[in-house]
Order: structure tokens, then sequence, then C-alpha cells
């Protein structure tokens, strides 16, 4: 096995590392292809992506909205607003290449006062930052959206779209294995040590035959998702252990055929862990809502329900019309993973080389708008490693 060779090697006062691969990132979902295709494009880089299912992406980055976020929601100075907007704009250049999506925008609604005064900060904050954002003019959205109910103003955000998740993450991939990356699917890593002697780390994995396998790499991206945590666990001592918490989102099909929407149509937020059920389409034409909140105690916990489907409906029923409750059906779910509960506050994006281990980047908190901002994460990390 590997590991025997790394330990058999002979002591030294210098030693250059002859590690299997310059750089491993775990998980193979959208962000670490977004990671892995950057690292890729770096001379003397070799690059290899582990992932445990037999397929890219199935887990959060195939159970979300598909929303190309336009970075509105969160302040300026967060990596959440400033990675989403680089995102954005190199995701509508993919477009170029291949990747499916529309820019077809969205609406945010408010019904009552303190929603107005929501929209107006959101507003204010908005236009500073130099991204598209609009009223519309309420007599006029009668016509435009006849569906959408207005009890107050309405703000236009121009530059949100919608994606193919596959179609993008298959573009990621071609890029990576263009430039001489590895990806090994079925194959889980079961445990992770750093050699100070030799400066690198050992990663013990096992594939969904049983077939054990030890790698050794000089730097580490962990971009497990759900299991993050997990993964850093492995590695940080006991004090600098990270808790998982999942906020499961069940998503709605309208199996209906009355209402028609052009745009995604959002109602106001109505807590920092959710941006509220609201209404999406995808590339058809096809109506869902969603996603609701539901705190769940594990990272499988991934069938669809309609336990929420009353306070859902009663949600919807603010914002659209025409729509029946026997039109909503459970379609399908998605876990944001998350590193605080349900009465925290606003966490960020969390990427940091961790204090001690050289090389090694958590890629923790990464739910919305970590699909928007994968490239960007991606730059965000090889800025890092030539920090």
């Amino acid at each position: 096995m590997l590991l025997t060779r790394v330990f058999s090697r002979s002591f030294s006062n210098s030693v250059k590392s002859n590690a299997d691969y310059s750089h491993l990132v775990i998980g193979a979902g959208v962000i670490g292809l977004g990671v892995a295709s950057e690292l890729s494009k770096q001379a003397g880089n070799s690059v290899l992506v582990v992932e445990k299912h037999g397929h890219i992406g199935s887990e959060t980055s195939a159970r979300n909205s598909e929303v190309i976020h336009a970075g509105i929601y969160h302040a300026p100075d967060t990596l959440r607003t400033q990675l989403c907007l680089r995102g954005k704009e190199l995701l509508y250049q993919a477009k170029k290449l291949g990747v499916e999506l529309r820019q077809c925008g969205k609406w945010i609604v408010s019904q009552n006062e303190k929603e107005d005064e929501y929209l107006h900060k959101m507003y204010k904050r908005v236009s500073s930052l130099g991204v598209p954002i609009e009223w519309v003019n309420k007599s006029e959205s009668d016509s435009v959206e006849p569906f959408v109910k207005v009890g107050g103003r309405i703000l236009n955000s121009s530059s949100t779209g919608i994606v193919n998740a596959h179609s993008f993450m298959l573009y990621l991939q071609s890029i990576f294995e263009a430039n001489n990356g590895e990806l090994v699917l079925n194959t889980e890593v079961k445990g992770i040590s750093y050699s100070l002697e030799f400066k690198e780390y050992i990663v013990s994995t096992v594939s969904d035959n049983g077939e054990f396998m030890d790698i050794t790499v000089e730097n580490i991206v962990n971009s497990a998702g759900l299991y993050a945590p997990d993964v850093s666990n492995m590695l940080l001592p006991a004090e600098r252990h990270y808790t998982a918490y999942y906020a499961k989102g069940n998503y709605f099909a309208y199996i209906g055929s009355k209402v028609k929407v052009n745009r995604l149509i959002y109602p106001c937020p109505s807590d920092h862990a959710s941006l509220g059920t609201h209404l999406t389409i995808d590339l058809g034409g096809r109506i869902k809502f969603g996603p609701d909140i539901e705190w769940v105690d594990s990272p499988t916990d991934l069938k669809a329900n309609g336990n929420q489907l009353d306070e859902v409906f009663d949600t919807i029923s603010l914002y659209m019309k025409g729509i029946e409750r026997h039109e909503l059906v459970p379609d399908y779910a998605g876990i944001r993973p998350k590193i605080a509960g349900p009465c925290s506050t606003f966490v960020d994006f969390t990427i940091k080389e961790e204090p001690g281990f050289p090389g090694f980047i958590n890629l923790l908190a990464m739910d919305s708008p970590g699909l928007t901002s994968s490239l960007a994460i991606g730059e965000h990390v090889a800025k890092i490693y030539h920090s």
C-alpha cells in the first residue's frame, strides 16, 4: 500500500515531496468540480477528485432550485455576496460554451408595509453594488404576471436566472479532465493524517467493492458538502471539531395547467435560514415551489414529504393567485449543509486553510448561493494556495 511506501522513505533534513498528487478535492459536487477545474488549469498541478457516489453531483448539487442568484440578499462584505457576484458573471459566460441556462429574472414581492420596508433596504443596498434592480409599476404587473398577488411593492432582479445543474457540472468535469485531472467515483475517504516529515497528507480511502487504498497528497480541499464537517474532524484536533446540521427542504410540483409565469417569484424572506417558499421554473417552463425548511438528523433523509404542505400552501397563497392545494404534490427534497442550527444567526461561507495543517482548505456551510458561486469559489481557493 502507498502508506508503507510513505513511511519507508529515508530521512533527511530537506525532503522534497513525492506525493501521488499535488491536490486532492474531496467531493464531486458542483463546488468541488468548480474548485478542481480551476486548480487543474495551474501549471504543475496534478489534481485528483474523489467522490463516494457513483455519479457526480448526486447530493445537494442535484437537489436544489437551480437558480442563478443575483447576489442581492447578503451584506456586500460577505463571501456569499462577493463570490455570488463573480460566480454569476462566470456562469453566464459559460452559456457560450454549452451550459444550459436562461436569464429569466425574478420578482421579489411584498404584501404589507413591513415587507415594503425590507424591499426599500434591499433596493438601496443592491443599487450601491451596481447589481441591476428596479421597481415594477404595480399597475403594470397584472398584465405582465396576472397570477402574482401583490399587496405591497415589487422589485425586479433582472440578472437572476435558472441553470440546468447537470449540464453545468458536466461542463466543469470536461474542463477538469481536459487538463489531465483524474476523477475517481465510488470511493470514500475514511481517514486523513499529516506527515510533518514529508509535508504531505496520507488519505485512506475505500471503494464500494471494499478495496482499501492510501493516497499521498500535498494539499486537500474538503468539499464534501453535507459530510464536510465529518471529513474535517478526521484531521483537526477535538477542540476544533465542527458539528453538522441538516436543513431539509421539500419541493412541490405544480401539476395544474391554469397558472403561467415568465420568471421566478419570491416572497420577502421570513428568516435567515431560508429565502421563503418561492416559485421557480425550470428551462422547460415547469413550475415548482420550495423549499420549505425542516431540520432533520440525517443527511440521508431525502424522501420528499408533504408534512408542511398546509403551511406551504398558505404561504404560496399570499403571493400567487389560482393555485389550488390539490395541485401541489411533493416532488423532491434536498438538504442544505449547515454548521449552525436553527437558532443561529447568519453564517457566511467558511473557506479557510486550517492553522497547523498547511494546504488543507475547508469549505463549510456551502449552501445557497453555492451553485451560482462555484466558479468563483474555485478562483478563491486557487488564490489561497498562491498567497
